[in-house]
Parts: structure tokens; C-alpha cells; sequence
């Protein structure tokens, strides 16, 4: 979804349209692009002319360069689609549509600036996006030119109409005729329906004389021209105006790579702070995916606190015992450094579905523990009832013999969780990039919570039940 400058016109913006099309249809990967200028006759697609459009239809993974990923391909259609004057954002139709419906903002991250001039919040936005260019994995930034427009003032001298005998509806009669038109029928041609709109000629329009040339009838039958009713000049003003809690706003847009989210906003937010002063009235702040993602931590940090507290408790109702709670808890972030290796392996940047990765991965880690100390304590159980647990030895010998009966369980469990998350990891299908980050960190916790398991916490319990036992 490309922007340019307002004040494009449509001849302009189809010639652009074609360019960047045949750029991009030039890349070997692409198999179809449709493009798109202008917007539909709906309320829920407000699109100018300055922003266009791409859809772009890729070929099956296997005709792509061997090893190929997705980021490594925008970033060759980013660099294949530069043309002067126009700005670059790419991600998933249906996921951008949602987020412009949601936020506003196409690109991933957005910036709104408010207050209750559009030329100083224009100045402002243009301000942002000098001193966001600079921040790392900065790929494209855009602040919209709210004042870009042009118009056409016609200013009717009331006082001098009157002594014509010409009212302000005729002036403004004329104005429509002249300029906008006015429908006058429909041609139909089968299914299709065409306006007739009936209008001077572009030669009578297209300069303020030509304009100013355009007669008026009076009521006395004779005919003035426009310029004698009215001023007319050309002057600069707002492309388009938004509005959000009953102020002005303008958006800068920005599109990042190589970067989290998070990381990225605490830098720029960082950079604004020592190049931007806000003048009294002011106001920034960031939207986009980032305004879904400050949701998603709100919401994390009760439910993780309140999570962690539940599972305390059912422990503690299991086990009687706060020093087997504990045990299990402590051996939790040994099990989860297989899934953070994996992820950092893989590239991977923090997110909401690497989080609910690692929350699935405790679950299973903890499982692991419990069941473990449940399978050493029936050995235990087993050698004091049999009369064979008279020394440290033969303690030794029941963990060791509580621990052997779960390795196959165990193995087990973690082979069916490898099997099933495996296909996911190699998979390349629709909705595979957020599956991936949630099997990711389950994946490499399979390779280190059922080895800690089996090792630290019968160690772990050794020792802690050891000193109870006389003996050597």
C-alpha cells in the first residue's frame, strides 16, 4: 500500500499504478499483481488518490529460491518498487484491513499526532518522520501532508450580485455547471449502468479567465460574466481532514523490519523525546499493532501473576507439602531454556503467541515435575512398607527406581508433542507465522524439561530427603 503526495491527479495516479505494477510482476516469485487507485463508492473505504493499492498473488513456495523466506522477499520487492515521491508499506491484505479498521493505520506502526491546528500538526508529523528515519529497522516512514490540498475559492460579492438582480443559487448554478457537472441521465448498456454528466468543455474550465468568462444569465434576459459577481483565486488548504475525540489528527506511518515491535517504539519513543518539543495543545501516540500488542501486556500482567497462583494452589492441595511445591517450581526455568534457545535460534522477536508458547510449555514442564515426584514418592512409599529404606543408600536407590519407571512415560509424551508440532515448524501454509512462534518455544522445551526432569529433580529430592535418613 503505497502513499505519495496529495494532490496526485487520476492520470497521475493510473501511470503510477502501471509503473509500480510491472515492477513488481518483474520479480520472479510473483505470479499475478492487481492493482488499485482511488477508492469504492463505500463509507468503509476512504482511500484518496495518494494512496494505492497492491494486491500481489505469489508463486508456490517450491518455484522460489531455495531458502527463501518471506521478510527476504518484501525486502527485494521493496527495493525493486523505489520511485521518487512515493513511500512503501507491505503486509497481508486481510490483516491490514482489519487494522485500518480498528486503528486507522495500515502499517504495522503507527503515530498520530493531535491537536487544534492542521499546519502545526502537519509541521509535526513531518518533524516525527525526520527523526523516526534514523531509528534502526526503520524500513519506510510516511507523515501525511494534511494541508496538501488545492482548491478553487469562489467567493460571491452579494452586495454587487444584487444589483444585477442575480440571487447566490444562480452563482452557484453556474459554479456546478461549470465545474462539477450535473447528472442528466443514464446510459444503459446491459448490465452495465454510465452516468451522463453534462458539463462545459475543458477548454471554458481549466484557468481562472476561462472561469471568470462564464456568463450568467439575468432576469432582464442579458448576461454577465462570473468574474464581475464574484473572487476567484486558487489557494492551499487541507487534502483531508481527520478527527478523533473531537480533534485534529494526522498519521505517520511506519514500516519496520528486523525489529519487535515493542523494542522498536522504546527507541523511537526515545529519539522523539530528545528531537521533538511539543507545543501546549499537542499530543502523540502510537497505534497500529502496537496499540494491540500494549493490550495483550495489560492483559498479561494479571493473567500471568493470576496463573502462576492458581497453579501454586493445586499443587499445594495435591501435595500437602509446600517443600515438594517448591521443588516443582524450581525446576520450571531449567525446563524452559530449550524453548528460548530454540526461539532465539529461529530469529524469533517476542510476541503474544511466543508468550502463550512458553505459558503451554510451563504447563507441561510443571506436569512433568509432578508426576515425577508422584511416581518417586510410591517408591519411596513402597521400600518403607517392604522395610528396605534404612539408610541413605537405599533412599537413593528408591528415587533412582521411581525415576527409571517414568523415562518411558515420559519419552513418550515428549515424542507425541514432537510429532505433532514438527509438521507446523515446515509447514508454509495461511496462518503457519503465528503457529510457528507458539511451537517454537514447546519444541525446544521437549529437548531440555524431560532431561531436567529426570535428573535435577531426583537429585533435588535426594538431597532434600536424605537428611532425614541416618545412616550412611
Amino acid at each position: 500500500m503505497p502513499t505519495t503526495l496529495p494532490g496526485l491527479s487520476v492520470d497521475e495516479a493510473a501511470n503510477i499504478l502501471q509503473i509500480t505494477d510491472r515492477l513488481i510482476l518483474s520479480v520472479p516469485e510473483v505470479e499475478r499483481v492487481f492493482g488499485k487507485a482511488g477508492r469504492a463508492d463505500t463509507a468503509t473505504d476512504p482511500a484518496p488518490l495518494s494512496m494505492l493499492e497492491t494486491t500481489i498473488l505469489l508463486k508456490p513456495r517450491d518455484q522460489w529460491p531455495k531458502g527463501e523466506t518471506m521478510e527476504e522477499l518484501i525486502q527485494k520487492l521493496d527495493e525493486r518498487v523505489r520511485l521518487p515521491g512515493l513511500t512503501n508499506s507491505w503486509g497481508y491484505p486481510i490483516r491490514t484491513r482489519i487494522d485500518m479498521l480498528s486503528t486507522g493505520i495500515k502499517t504495522p506502526l503507527g503515530i498520530k499526532v493531535t491537536g487544534p491546528d492542521l499546519v502545526v500538526i502537519a509541521q509535526l508529523a513531518q518533524e516525527i518522520e525526520t527523526a523516526i528515519r534514523s531509528v534502526p529497522g526503520t524500513r519506510t516512514v510516511f507523515a501525511e501532508r494534511a494541508t496538501g490540498g488545492h482548491y478553487l475559492d469562489i467567493d460571491i460579492d452579494r452586495a454587487r450580485a444584487a444589483r444585477y438582480g442575480v440571487s447566490v443559487a444562480d452563482v452557484q448554478r453556474l459554479v456546478q455547471g461549470v465545474i462539477g457537472g450535473e447528472s442528466v441521465g443514464t446510459m444503459v448498456d446491459g448490465r452495465e449502468r454510465f452516468q451522463i454528466n453534462l458539463r462545459y468543455p475543458r477548454a471554458l474550465r481549466d484557468s481562472l479567465p476561462a472561469l471568470a468568462a462564464s456568463r450568467i444569465i439575468m432576469p432582464s434576459g442579458a448576461q454577465v460574466p462570473l468574474g464581475e459577481l464574484a473572487h476567484l483565486r486558487f489557494s492551499d488548504g487541507a487534502s483531508e481532514i481527520k478527527s478523533e475525540n473531537a480533534r485534529l489528527t494526522a498519521y505517520v506511518y511506519v514500516d519496520i523490519s528486523g525489529r519487535d515491535l515493542g523494542g522498536y517504539v522504546n527507541e523511537a519513543k526515545h529519539t522523539l523525546e530528545k528531537s521533538l518539543k511539543l507545543p501546549t495543545g499537542y499530543a502523540i501516540t502510537w497505534s497500529g499493532q502496537y496499540l494491540n500488542l500494549q493490550h495483550a501486556e495489560e492483559r498479561m500482567r494479571w493473567i500471568i501473576p493470576l496463573t502462576l497462583m492458581l497453579v501454586v494452589l493445586v499443587l499445594y492441595v495435591h501435595f500437602r507439602h509446600i517443600g515438594k511445591v517448591l521443588l516443582v517450581l524450581l525446576c520450571l526455568p531449567f525446563s524452559l531454556v530449550g524453548g528460548f534457545w530454540l526461539v532465539y535460534a529461529l530469529g524469533y522477536h517476542l510476541s503474544v503467541a511466543v508468550v502463550v508458547g512458553f505459558i503451554a510449555l510451563a504447563g507441561v514442564a510443571a506436569e512433568f515435575g509432578v508426576v515425577m515426584l508422584l511416581y518417586i514418592d510410591n517408591a519411596i512409599e513402597d521400600s518403607r512398607r517392604t522395610g528396605r529404606l534404612k539408610s541413605r543408600h537405599d533412599m537413593r536407590e528408591a528415587i533412582v527406581q521411581g525415576a527409571l519407571l517414568r523415562i518411558r512415560p515420559k519419552m513418550m509424551t515428549a515424542s507425541v508433542i514432537l510429532a505433532g508440532l514438527l509438521p507446523v515448524m515446515f509447514s508454509e501454509g495461511t496462518g503457519t507465522e503465528v503457529m510457528k512462534r507458539i511451537a517454537a518455544p514447546l519444541l525446544g522445551g521437549m529437548l531440555t524439561a524431560p532431561l531436567l526432569s529426570l535428573i535435577v529433580i531426583p537429585v533435588l529430592y535426594s538431597w532434600w530427603k536424605e537428611r532425614s535418613i541416618a545412616g550412611d
